[in-house]
């Protein structure tokens, strides 16, 4: 899959595809005009373009996701961790707390998690 980083603007349609699947394309292009000022044109232009990049289709101008969008973000999120910090999540914990001091509840947040994985 080619690198599926989005822009601002793509990052909203692909939130409002995500909310809305299945949608039909007509009510996409009403909701995009509505909530993003797009033409038309617009729309489908970038339709296309994540559609290219594997992220959406359009058949039957029914518009759904190929990829869910918690899918998507575990994907960029393991491709930032690897070309980041050569794959090392302690490394990237470390570097991220070093300069944001954690909340108790994220603390016990992080905790549940490393248990479960353990468990």
């Amino acid at each position: 899959m080619a690198d599926q980083g989005l822009g601002a603007m793509e990052s909203r349609f692909a939130d409002m595809i995500w909310e809305l699947e299945p949608v039909s394309s007509s009510e996409l292009v009403r909701r995009a005009a509505e909530e993003l000022d797009w033409k038309k044109s617009t729309t489908y232009t970038v339709l296309k373009r994540l559609g290219e990049r594997g992220l959406f289709q359009n058949s039957g101008g029914v518009v759904t996701a190929l990829i869910s969008r918690e899918e998507y973000y575990a994907q960029r999120s393991e491709r930032f961790v690897q070309e980041s910090f050569s794959g090392s999540l302690p490394a990237f914990m470390a570097a991220f707390a070093s300069r944001k001091r954690l909340s108790e509840q994220e603390i016990d947040e992080l905790q549940a998690l490393i248990d479960k994985m353990r468990g």
